[in-house]
């Protein structure tokens, strides 16, 4: 992809075709007929004015996946039949990567050269991977008496509904649909509304591959409506969510109201990367600090946007980060020279503006931050870094989900640990230390899901991903996430 101009993409997004139907049992328009239009953040022009479904095209969409599981074509099909499904629907994924690449690029300003590199064959890969699990997912014999038989197995739950968020529009829900569909679930998903287009597409080809009517559905429209109605109805068996704590919430209050259904939560995050005074390579350091706040605009979960470092090497590292965030190109999505694209939209970009300039009231100096000038929108901001924050400003308690990070210098191993553990949040963490004994030992003190050592926010389909606390819970990535979309049951024969 590297060798694709900025011209190139140009020409391929003139001509891109945008979905704009919700998907139940196939395309269909909202039942009243409503639309909200998507935007692309860089331009502001209109993409598509995409259905806008409600509580009656959520209710059609439980429906159609309660009679599909019923009737048990992909519920009780084999494991291997379900896996050839899923890797023809892998294949056909990679066929139309610029497409899919291209429709997450303009309805959410990532860049073009992550949704190409990263985003589409990433999730690829993880309907592949999921394919290639289901038969080698075994169930249990309990051990027993001679005269009688226990066995144990993985059952789907039934409607699994799923609630993506806008920043990772297309991998997001190929986290949330291939463990889903593998074990046998019928699925409604619900995009963001800034970012619905991807997913539109994604079930044209999931159809194409094979995947049986009602299997899955994709209806658009508002949290409050749609994804209320989906956390309080009586025939969803589990929701699996992703985005705010504040949201994440509210799904567990609609599973009491209704009938206490699942809910899985991969919810907000605050995390630290700690840097310890042993290391030696500060360029390398500094090239991963940045990377982890500043990569997808900061708009990440797990983004490492505060960093705790201690005082040996805390004013020529700080010095190489605000060099490096002052050097990043904010600029078109489309141009492979980008280094930051927009935020997603102008509510969001309003959003993060207002947390920078609050932030550099709380911080002891603040370098960048702001409108790029001469930006088509005001979606285009210069990533942000502040120093001398105290640990309980707001600044450094707030998840921004934007290019911002605070520093806070510390003169221990312990204070490092406990200014990294100080917020509600333990979704990730990152650590940078040349000693493997301080390495193991502070790692295993951070609490967080993932604890990233040496690198940046490390992440495998092999290996669970979610948090503790204000995070949420339950896991998405690796066989782990079958846990949420199965339930155990024990058949007992007795032959006495």
């Amino acid at each position: 992809m590297s060798n694709r101009t900025n011209e190139h993409w140009r020409d391929l997004a003139a001509k891109l075709e945008t979905p704009s139907l919700a998907w139940i049992d196939g395309p269909v328009p909202a039942l009243r007929g409503a639309t909200r239009s998507t935007v692309d953040p860089a331009t502001g022009l209109v993409l598509a004015d995409v259905a806008e479904c409600d509580a009656d095209d959520a209710d059609r969409a439980v429906a159609a996946g309660r009679r599909a599981f019923d009737a048990g074509h992909w519920s009780t099909a084999h494991p291997r039949e379900r896996a050839a499904v899923l890797t023809r629907w892998a294949d056909l994924v990679v066929e139309h990567l610029d497409q899919l690449a291209l429709l997450d690029c303009r309805d959410a300003g990532k860049r073009i050269v992550d949704t190409t590199s990263i985003d589409v064959p990433g999730s690829a890969a993880i309907l592949r991977w999921y394919a290639e699990s289901l038969d080698k997912v075994y169930g249990e014999v309990a051990p027993t008496g001679s005269a009688d038989l226990a066995v144990v197995t993985r059952e789907p739950l039934g409607v699994v509904a799923a609630v993506v968020p806008w920043n990772y529009p297309l991998e997001m829900a190929v986290w949330k649909l291939a463990p889903a569909l593998a074990a046998g679930n019928s699925v409604v998903l619900k995009p963001a509304e800034d970012s619905p287009l991807s997913a539109l597409r994604l079930a044209e080809l999931a159809a194409e591959a094979g995947l049986p009517e009602g299997v899955l559905s994709v209806v658009p429209g508002s949290g409050p409506v749609v994804g209320a109605t989906l956390g309080r109805h009586h025939d969803v068996d589990a929701v699996t969510f992703t985005g705010s704590t504040a949201v994440g919430r509210l799904f567990q209050t609609y599973a009491g109201e209704s009938n206490m259904k699942q809910v899985w939560l991969e919810a907000g995050g605050k995390s630290a990367v700690v840097v310890l005074d042993d290391v030696h390579d500060l360029d390398a350091v500094a090239d991963g600090v940045a990377a982890g706040i500043f990569t997808n605009s900061g708009q990440v979960c797990s983004a490492t946007s505060r960093l705790v470092v201690q005082q040996g090497v805390a004013e020529e590292l700080i010095g190489r980060v605000v060099e490096r965030a002052a050097a990043i190109v904010v600029g078109d999505p489309l141009d492979p020279a980008t280094q930051m694209g927009p935020l997603v939209s102008e509510r969001q970009a309003q959003r993060v503006l207002a947390l920078m300039e609050r932030g550099a009231k709380e911080a002891g100096q603040a370098f960048g931050g702001g409108v790029v000038d001469g930006a088509p929108t005001t979606c285009f901001v210069r990533p942000q870094v502040l120093t001398g924050v105290a640990p309980d400003a707001s600044i450094a308690q707030t998840e921004v989900f934007g290019p911002v990070l605070t520093v806070h210098t510390v003169g221990t191993e312990d204070e490092a640990v406990a200014v990294a553990n100080g917020t509600p949040y333990a979704l990730a963490a990152g650590l940078w230390t040349d000693d493997l004994r301080r390495a193991h030992r502070v790692a295993r003190r951070l609490r967080a899901g993932t604890v990233s050592v040496n690198c940046v926010d490390a992440l495998d389909v092999s290996t669970p991903f979610g948090g503790f606390g204000h995070s949420g819970y339950g896991r998405d990535l690796s066989l782990h996430a079958l846990d949420k979309f199965t339930g155990l049951k024990t058949t007992w024969f007795h032959y006495g």
